[in-house]
């Protein structure tokens, strides 16, 4: 009876942990795709290896790490474009696979060092190995990240229909732009121990490609997305569970799936 008791348990906390990342994946990953900034979510979640990197040496939990190198990226992202000698996409490869290389130069370096340091969970994901912490953080990231996604909803999508009408309009587009590289690295933070550093990106888009074939407006998109998020969740933690497959990539097969049907029987 205490063995099912511990099973049924960390299982509750992974559904758990997974609910808290479809509740701000797919508000942001619907601006994501609006803004076209998949590679920008690629070259935070790369980075997000050296935050992780560092916060060991550290002895730090590895979401602080991750949140101070994603700022550190935006305000190197911000300083660089401001040049206006290379283009974003070239920058953004520079950007992500320096801090990808560093931050394996690092772990390599704290390894050899007698620190202990699952490489793997940390690239995947480890949700069967969500504590009550764990929640306890993600979830007050989430409310944090909502809370502020909620009062820049409206210039987002302002800027993401006309960036030029929106300065127009008073946003102060570069002010609300980095906010939301900000609010990024913190869901990377909090997909940590549930897809992974190199996941994180499929599961910002896929799940709001998938609900812009069944939305008619900006914030119904925003609200289907959590929902096909949070299934996608679910059953790919089930099929972790039941086929004993890695529960991260079994999420994002999961949701690449809803989106390819979707695509084939919505038009």
């Amino acid at each position: 009876m205490m063995d099912a008791f511990v099973a049924d348990t960390f299982v509750i906390y992974a559904l758990a942990a997974g609910m808290a990342l479809a509740l701000v994946a797919g508000p942001l990953g619907s601006v994501v795709v609006w803004r076209r900034m998949a590679y920008f979510g690629d070259t935070l979640a790369h980075a997000a290896l050296l935050g992780v990197a560092l916060a060991v040496a550290v002895e730090q939990l590895p979401m602080t790490g991750v949140v101070l190198i994603g700022v550190l990226i935006a305000v190197v992202l911000f300083w660089l474009e401001k040049q206006r000698e290379l283009s974003t996409d070239t920058l953004l490869g520079i950007l992500s696979h320096s801090a990808l290389a560093l931050g394996l130069i690092v772990l390599s370096l704290i390894q050899s060092q007698g620190f202990n340091v699952n490489l793997m969970s940390y690239l995947f994901g480890d949700l069967l190995a969500v504590n009550q912490f764990d929640l306890v953080v993600m979830y007050g990231t989430a409310f944090i990240i909502l809370l502020a996604f909620s009062r820049l909803l409206p210039s987002l999508i302002s800027i993401s229909v006309n960036e030029e009408l929106a300065r127009v309009d008073g946003i102060a587009v570069e002010k609300v732009r980095f906010i939301f590289m900000i609010l990024l690295a913190l869901v990377i933070a909090v997909a940590l121990k549930v897809v992974g550093i190199l996941l994180i990106t499929a599961l910002l888009i896929i799940p709001a490609a998938t609900a812009r074939l069944y939305s008619k407006s900006p914030r119904q998109m925003v609200v289907l997305s959590v929902f096909i998020s949070a299934a996608a969740i679910v059953l790919g933690l089930y099929s972790s569970l039941g086929w004993d497959l890695p529960a991260g990539p079994a999420i994002v097969v999961s949701a690449s799936c809803l989106f390819f049907v979707s695509r084939i029987f919505v038009r």
